[in-house]
């Protein structure tokens, strides 16, 4: 069995490869997608050199990773309470549904 695996990616233009286990390949893939955005975002509003996006874009995830990690800028309760929330009225609607058969 293969440990690992070489992905073709590619970012603000240019082709990258990278080694994976077939394990990661869809959450890399993911993490391509979302930096991609990220870039695509952040040239709207950053003018410059892919480098320098490349640097901003860097900067503004590890900014809210830390706020994620140390607690600040996301609010877990009142996350839990909405999804609660949200799950409640969910089971309603599918309730409601499984009266009409």
């Amino acid at each position: 069995m293969k440990e690992s695996e070489t992905l073709d990616i590619s970012l603000l233009g240019k082709e990258y490869q990278v080694v994976c286990t077939p394990r990661e390949r869809e959450s890399l893939l993911e993490a391509v997608a979302y930096l991609g955005q990220r870039f695509d975002e952040m040239s709207k509003k950053v003018r410059s050199s892919n480098e320098n996006l490349a640097v901003m874009t860097a900067l503004n995830i590890a900014h809210e990773f830390l706020q994620l990690l140390h607690g600040r800028g996301f609010d877990l309760p009142t996350l839990k309470r909405r999804i609660g929330h949200m799950q409640t009225r969910i089971e309603g609607v599918l309730a409601q549904q499984e009266k009409l058969f």
